[in-house]
């Protein structure tokens, strides 16, 4: 068998950001995230080691505000390129790192475009310290409230599917407030009596631990609200900013491909009907590549057709994901289905992973609105 794709060069774990250096950084830990994601899956825990890793080499702060220590890039669009490309690279590593990764990342995005001065500073100090945040937005009934009494702010209910719950130091949340409008608040996710991961029985993604997170009691200050009463639901970027995960999915999908490169025989590749499907396998996860390509820059210009592109997008790196999963099996057989193969990890991550948030819901939104106008077609910049 040939040596896997992912192998890289061993190099010494960087410790420090410097400017534009994140590339060779990333590729430098990609044997670190592999071999303890393998662990932390069969655990399964939180991959406290994993985010070590990320943290060591600076990733963690690399996306943050320019005011939070993060790097400044060009403009958005040559932001959006580096981070598509560090998600996919982390995602091909481990995609249950790729998930706590993402949800890191969707948190310092709140925190660039509606944190004041203040609280950007302070995230700042607690980049520095290592720290690493999630968001929450999903709750069991009657969800989360926020109300307001003589002696400040109170938190009432619990997120569900919380990634990360009791291993993040931070979590933005969403929580309801007396007049129906949703607030974001900045609460603790590291206190191990509120997280239940009890439930959190699944064969793929397991060591994102996500469970449930009680915030019943909790007593933010103003200085934890982050934002002003709706600012979460915003449009375009709260619809198009799903192509972050997609990206992460996209490197589990590459690192599948790679993984069944990796183990074709000699025989194998000497068949030309398992050339056929190795061949349909590198289009299908070329064609999602070029789709999260476009929504990732559509989103970073803010573009009001940016939704419905990422929505059709979620689409096809499902479809993507679905065949190369599948031939992936057909070329390698039995072998594909063994506990501790990459590929098999590989497989159960992604098909827990595609389930996040209503995909066929979106593709539906999708197909209303190509049918109404091109969206594609209409897009000034392609003349």
């Amino acid at each position: 068998m040939r040596q896997t794709d992912h192998k890289q060069s061993k190099e010494a774990l960087p410790s420090a950001l410097e400017p534009h250096d994140f590339r060779p950084r990333v590729q430098a830990v990609v044997d670190r995230l592999v071999e303890s994601g393998a662990r932390y899956d069969a655990a399964p825990l939180y991959p406290l080691e994993s985010v070590e890793t990320l943290r060591a080499a600076g990733l963690h702060r690399l996306f943050a505000p320019p005011e939070s220590g993060g790097e400044s890039f060009a403009d958005a669009r040559a932001e959006n390129t580096a981070l598509m490309n560090v998600l996919r690279v982390v995602g091909r590593a481990d995609l249950s790192l790729g998930r706590i990764f993402e949800g890191h990342v969707n948190a310092l995005k709140l925190f660039a475009w509606f944190g004041s001065s203040q609280q950007k500073a302070s995230l700042s100090l607690r980049l520095r310290d290592g720290a690493f945040y999630g968001v929450w937005a999903t709750e069991p009934p009657p969800g989360v409230t926020l109300t307001r009494g003589g002696d400040g702010w109170l938190l009432s209910g619990a997120k569900a599917f919380a990634t990360g719950a009791g291993g993040l130091a931070h979590a933005v949340i969403t929580a309801r407030r007396e007049d129906g409008v949703t607030q974001l608040v900045v609460v603790p996710a590291d206190i191990p009596a509120r997280a239940d991961l009890s439930a959190w029985r699944v064969r793929g993604m397991r060591a994102t631990g996500s469970g449930s997170y009680d915030v019943s009691g909790l007593k933010p200050y103003d200085a934890h609200l982050l934002g002003a009463p709706g600012d979460y639901g915003c449009e375009p970027r709260f619809t198009a900013g799903a192509w972050r995960f997609l990206a992460v999915q996209l490197g589990g999908i590459e690192g599948l491909l790679a993984e069944t490169r990796s183990a074709m025989s000699d025989s194998a590749r000497g068949d030309p009907l398992q050339r056929v499907k190795f061949g349909e396998a590198v289009a299908a996860a070329r064609t999602a590549y070029l789709w999260v390509r476009e929504a990732a820059q559509r989103a970073a210009d803010d573009a009001p057709d940016a939704p419905d592109f990422v929505r059709m997008a979620r689409g096809i790196v499902e479809r993507a994901a679905l065949d190369v999963m599948e031939l992936s099996a057909r070329i390698v057989g039995t072998r594909s289905a063994f506990d501790g193969q990459r590929i098999d990890k590989i497989t159960r991550d992604l098909s827990l992973y595609l389930r996040q948030a209503g995909p066929d819901y979106a593709r539906d939104q999708a197909a209303i609105a190509w049918l109404d106008h091109d969206v594609w077609g209409q897009d000034d910049r392609l003349w």
